[in-house]
């Protein structure tokens, strides 16, 4: 069996019921939580097939995630699917990466290839940042940080191959149980953004995560700090905790993680 957890923050109610029919086209997905950060619940979400959670209050996206995971694991599910509310994907999905991480239980944690709805890849696949990454290309002309950004995106991966990276984004995370327990939770110190990267690389020393472009979803991604000052400054602040935890510019599992991802592209 498979739980999943969509974390709701004024998310608009045919986008939460979109996702939820999704989920339930799939046989194999046991218990969804609505977990709802807004300020004001929403009724209709009481009544669609899941379990809707209200907060109250802003607890940042992996303290939300926390509640669902905290009982999923009280479950006899083997497999957590973290999923954003603007995703979209076919039925079979589900059992194609269930079957996959069934074949390789060396494997934590699952992401498929993503795509934007015209059709062009999100490279969500990264090796681990570096400040500059995070911090100082975000203020950089797009035409002087390129080639590092196709570095740091894994741009020159072959296409159709699975690859074992430490960081796979927040969107759309296929963990497995076992390894959280092993491993922990989301850090619930971060109230936005890093929080895929740091869960992401705490499985990685232990399992392999793995990015599977056999599989294709659609994530009507926006990239919101880039457009609001008030996030554009949680953004900033969250990397910093990041940095705080792992290391600014010593973090010898960094240069380890990332030279062996890209020795298999080599």
């Amino acid at each position: 069996m498979i739980n999943a957890s969509v974390v709701l923050y004024h998310t608009p109610a045919p986008e939460v019921r979109h996702i939820v029919e999704l989920l339930r086209k799939c046989p194999q997905i046991g218990e969804i939580w609505l977990i709802d950060n807004s300020e004001f619940q929403t009724e209709a979400f009481m009544f669609l097939p899941a379990t809707y959670i209200f907060n109250n209050r802003n607890l940042g996206y992996g303290a939300a995630h926390n509640i669902a995971l905290r009982k999923s694991l009280a479950t006899s599910a083997r497999y957590h699917l973290v999923i954003n509310s603007d995703i979209d994907f076919s039925p079979d999905t589900i059992s194609a990466i269930a079957g996959y991480m069934d074949r390789n239980p060396d494997v934590g944690h699952c992401m498929p290839l993503v795509k934007y709805p015209d059709g062009q890849t999100q490279h969500l696949a990264k090796l681990l940042p570096t400040p500059y990454d995070l911090i100082i290309r975000r203020f950089l002309p797009a035409s002087v940080t390129r080639k590092r950004t196709e570095y740091f995106e894994l741009h020159s991966a072959p296409a159709n191959t699975p690859l074992n990276v430490p960081y796979l984004s927040g969107c759309f995370m296929f963990l497995r149980l076992d390894a959280l327990r092993e491993t922990g939770l989301f850090d619930e110190r971060y109230f936005m953004y890093p929080e895929d990267i740091d869960l992401t690389r705490r499985i990685h020393r232990n399992y392999r995560t793995m990015f599977l472009p056999s599989v294709c979803i659609t994530h009507n991604h926006t990239r919101s700090s880039y457009h609001n000052l008030r996030m554009l400054w949680i953004h900033m602040t969250n990397m910093c905790r990041y940095f705080n935890k792992w290391g600014w510019f010593f973090d010898k599992e960094r240069r380890q993680f990332n030279k062996e991802t890209l020795n298999q592209i080599q």
